[in-house]
């Protein structure tokens, strides 16, 4: 036994670069394996500890009538409730007169903590502490004074800037939000000390249940946890709202007391007045003239009082807007991402893994095979079956184990890390790594599977034979006509060295497939990660050139206002033209699935709107006009409810107003849920008009600081401007979604291209090793260095040739079959490959086979011909 430890070692000296490429082929499909399969969670769990670390609420209320003491205790009778009431407001401020989310600062100890990244929390009451994005986008520094409008209705109006900070509540840096003042945008957070907030009462009530943190926050499990405990506090806050609202009440007349009091005691007075003016005779109609003034008086300031007491009812009543972690900016485009590269990694990884494991799988199978006569000398020396098979097994064990071990650490440790780093978008710094043991597992058992699996399977049948058999090389194939013979025509117009090339790629025909499956696979992955990539692109693209044709949405406080916006709107320099709509935010459900936040459009002008929105029929991709019955309906809407035309849909406004409309038509969408109504159809459904007060608009092109005076100006020059939007903001938005995927894109390219060389390499080693004798007979009839090369070269153009054009239509298929995996609730993505791409896979194929050939021809010129000739017996 020591003496075939000792031929194992010689074994794996002697051919160390079919171990290591063994071990390498095992490496790189474990890494991506892993790797990939260990991204996501690794997204995930390092988002999720920062945000139980700072404490990110579950849960938030924004009262326009302030939060109490009272809501807080209120809050907290759910079960596992923490709540925390803060001052907040979105005010103008800065250099550039910025839309800021301003918060009051108490202690840092509470819900929402913030992470310092210069600097200090604020101590005084003239300190500021600014998101560190303000740093990063408007260079400002500590020590610097930041002042804010006098609109923003502060203590003060200057602060010294001492410190900068992260929040959980803005994991995006690309995004604040949106607000209705300033340019529609918010720029980036403030706190200051919360009693120079001038604030009675604190205007948002945070919530956090601590039973929810061991849930992926990400996670349908944890919204639909999270929806559960808001619909504990609605009925709770639902009776805060009466108490509240007699609070206000109550506080209100006491301060309209006073003046209660004193009409009643000037009214008192002017009674007795007129009393003894009835007893008295003299300067009666001078006196009369007066009490008529003052009675007069008296009666505007009871009418004011009255007014006031009205007005005081009518405003007393609070309004709650109720948010969760889906509505943060940003917050759910990390955790699609993060769910789009898991679901990536449930196929891609899979498929490279696979084309490693049958590379392995028949390299090793052709190690055992080449060592037959070895296997046969064994037998006859009297070693055991089990002590021959140790050997080879042993041998693949070795490799296949050295290559799961490496891939494993590297993949599960530094594969997840590298992407985690090139995040920038977001605050995440620290990368959370857990090791996945069950993808480990399951890796290492494919990969034993092709290696000590391939072993046995080889081992076990040669073993059965006679050594005398074993020791006799295998009786070569005999020769046959291949099928281009049979053309007479082409077959004659071929030269020597074609004919035996052809030959011999008939003749074997298993090499032949496994090289043509070899380059597929590696031309299919290479496609497949630029598909990816530029999939994910062109939903963003193809929205905003092919279906959204308008540059920006203003929104009027009133319908009746509508027309006055307009004209602000259209006195700009860069104003083309723009069209009214009614808009709403509407439930759909069918067939007993339901989608929320669905955006619904009521065009005034329906022919008019289509050059606003195009509408593309999804099955003929002809237009689409709005239909006086029936509901138009973006793609995604029709595939997550199982809709097409004819289906009945249950829509339910913001209002709560309800209706089941037909499905008119389905449209092309790439991004969101949208649905389209003529004025008579939603009239139609809802026994009701809808208020027109939004414009879409088209605009001349504009850089980013035109947009953002744009829009400042209309907010400046109409007060009925409640707010405007701009479509290049969720360009932004979109196409960072986009960049977000690059850095995993370019791994797997990268990690395809090396597999494909290893594999391309490794095939041909093969073929010169099990045609060894072949060659060497070749050399000694006269043929040149660079004639046999071209022997071996020309087989390997011809399956290349074969091998790249099979990987196109592969490649296509698994882009598919990706996107398809990897698509969102409300995105499509598209199957885009763009023209440079095949030419770059194509590209890289012939340079690996370029690269093998002149390795190869490094090699056939050193061959020992006499070895390699010698007579077996």
């Amino acid at each position: 036994m020591r003496y075939m430890g000792n031929l194992l070692w010689r074994d794996i000296r002697a051919s160390l670069g079919r171990f290591i490429a063994i071990a390498l082929i095992i490496f790189l499909g474990v890494v991506i394996f892993v790797g990939v399969k260990a991204t996501g969670p690794g997204l995930i769990d390092s988002a999720t500890t920062m945000l139980n670390q700072h404490q990110l609420s579950d849960v938030s209320l924004l009262s326009d009538k302030g939060i109490t003491s009272d809501d807080v205790k209120a809050a907290e009778k759910v079960n596992g409730a923490k709540a925390q009431s803060v001052k907040f407001k979105y005010v103008l401020g800065g250099q550039n007169k910025d839309a800021v989310a301003l918060y009051g600062y108490t202690n840092n100890r509470g819900l929402n903590q913030l992470e310092v990244t210069s600097g200090h929390l604020p101590r005084k009451n003239n300190e500021i502490i600014l998101d560190q994005r303000a740093q990063q986008q408007n260079h400002y520094k500590l020590g610097d004074t930041y002042t804010f409008k006098n609109q923003a209705h502060l203590k003060r109006q200057t602060y010294k800037i001492v410190g900068f900070a992260n929040s959980p509540l803005y994991i995006d840096n690309t995004t604040r939000g949106s607000t209705n003042i300033g340019t529609g945008q918010v720029a980036y957070f403030a706190y200051i000390r919360s009693s120079q907030m001038n604030l009675p009462t604190a205007t948002l009530l945070n919530v956090r249940f601590d039973s929810l943190a061991t849930k992926d926050p990400f996670s349908k499990a944890h919204r639909h946890a999270v929806n559960q405990k808001v619909n504990q506090l609605k009925p709770i806050f639902k009776e805060r709202k009466q108490q509240r609202q007699a609070e206000i009440l109550a506080e209100g007349n006491r301060k309209l007391s006073p003046a209660t009091k004193r009409l009643t005691a000037a009214q008192a007075k002017i009674t007795q007045a007129k009393q003894q003016l009835n007893k008295q005779s003299n300067g009666r109609l001078k006196t009369t003239a007066k009490l008529t003034a003052a009675q007069s008086k008296i009666n505007q300031q009871r009418a004011k009082l009255t007014a006031a007491k009205t007005q005081l009812a009518k405003s007393a009543t609070p309004t709650y807007t109720w948010s969760t972690r889906e509505d943060l900016a940003g917050f759910s485009a990390y955790g699609d991402s993060a769910d789009r590269i898991a679901a990536i990694a449930n196929v891609f990884p899979v498929f490279f893994f696979l084309l490693a494991a049958l590379i392995t799988f028949t390299t090793v199978t052709r190690m055992v095979e080449e060592a037959r006569m070895q296997i046969g000398t064994f037998k006859a020396l009297g070693f055991s079956n089990l002590a021959i098979a140790k050997n080879y097994v042993s041998y693949a064990f070795l490799a296949g184990i050295l290559g799961i071990a490496l891939g494993s650490f590297v993949g599960n440790q530094y594969l997840p890390r590298f992407v985690i780093s090139l995040y920038k978008g977001y605050i995440f710094t620290v990368p959370i790594i857990y090791y996945q043991w069950a993808q480990i597992l399951i890796a290492a058992i494919l990969s034993l599977i092709a290696t000590v699996g391939a072993a046995l399977y080889v081992i076990l049948r040669q073993v059965k034979e006679v050594p005398s058999s074993l020791m006799r090389p295998k009786t070569p194939k005999s020769a046959k006509k291949i099928w281009l013979e049979h053309f007479t025509w082409l077959w004659s117009k071929l030269h020597f060295y074609q004919k035996v090339s052809y030959r011999n790629l008939f003749r074997f025909k298993s090499r032949a497939f496994m090289t043509i499956l070899g380059i597929a696979g590696g031309t299919a992955l290479i496609l497949t990660g630029f598909g990816i990539s530029d999939s994910i692109g062109a939903s963003g693209h193809r929205q905003f050139s092919q279906v959204i044709n308008y540059q920006a949405v203003v929104q009027a406080n009133d319908p009746h206002h509508l027309n006055t916006v307009e004209k602000t709107v259209s006195q700009s320099p860069q104003y083309k033209s723009s069209t009214p709509v009614g808009t709403d935010v509407v439930k759909v459900k069918s067939h007993g699935d339901q989608l929320n936040d669905v955006t619904l459009y009521v065009a005034k002008n329906p022919h008019q709107f289509t050059n606003y929105v195009h509408l593309r029929s999804v099955q003929t991709n002809t237009k689409v006009t709005l239909p006086k019955s029936g509901i138009v309906i973006s793609e995604k809407i029709a595939n997550t409810l199982g809709l097409k035309t004819g289906s009945d849909l249950h829509v339910t406004t913001a209002n709560g107003h309800e209706a089941i409309i037909p499905v008119a038509k389905v449209v092309k969408n790439y991004i969101g849920h949208f649905m389209y109504l003529s004025p008579t159809a939603y009239e139609r459904a809802f026994k009701r008009s809808i208020p027109i007060e939004t414009l879409m608009v088209q605009l001349k092109k504009m850089t980013g600081k035109s947009q953002t005076n744009l829009s400042q100006k209309w907010l400046t020059d109409n007060s009925h401007v409640l707010g405007v939007s701009f479509t290049n903001d969720q360009r932004k938005t979109v196409n960072n979604m986009s960049n977000q995927m690059t850095p995993v894109v370019l791994i797997f390219i990268l990690l395809s291209g090396v597999l494909s060389f290893v594999v391309l390499y490794n095939l041909t080693n093969i073929n010169i090793s099990e045609r060894i004798r072949e060659l060497s007979t070749i050399k000694v009839l006269g043929f040149f260095d660079r004639e046999v090369t071209m022997y071996i070269a020309r087989e390997n153009i011809v399956l290349a040739i074969v091998g790249i054009i099979v990987g196109f239509g592969f490649g296509n298929l698994l882009t598919l079959y990706v996107l398809h995996q990897a698509e969102t609730a409300t995105v499509v993505f598209p199957l885009t490959i763009h023209f440079q791409w095949y030419i770059v896979a194509t590209l890289l194929m012939i340079l690996f086979n370029v690269i093998v050939i002149l390795v190869a021809h490094r090699h056939l010129k050193r061959v020992d011909m006499i070895e390699a000739l010698k007579s077996n017996e």
